[in-house]
């Protein structure tokens, strides 16, 4: 079955989210503007953490490539503090 790009990068969120949220934070979708590039806001504490931009980086963008591949951009548009 083929899944959208859409839904895959939701799966990758998925997978991520609870470590996120056990820590006070989240994130969510903002948008894919296009076909290789999707905008993420970390939410909650990951705003201010110190960590925010190496769980971005670490985390956040390995997972997404790997169940997306095509996706060359991952762009973080959090409102960092």
């Amino acid at each position: 079955m083929i899944h959208t790009l859409e839904e895959r990068v939701n799966k990758a969120l998925d997978e991520i989210s609870p470590y996120l949220i056990k820590d006070g934070g989240g994130i969510s979708v903002v948008d894919f503007p296009d076909d290789h590039t999707v905008r993420i806001r970390l939410e909650g504490n990951c705003i201010s953490c110190d960590f925010s931009q190496m769980t971005f980086q670490q985390a956040v963008v390995t997972t997404i490539k790997k169940y997306a591949p095509e996706i060359e951009n991952v762009l973080d548009v959090s409102p960092h503090a």
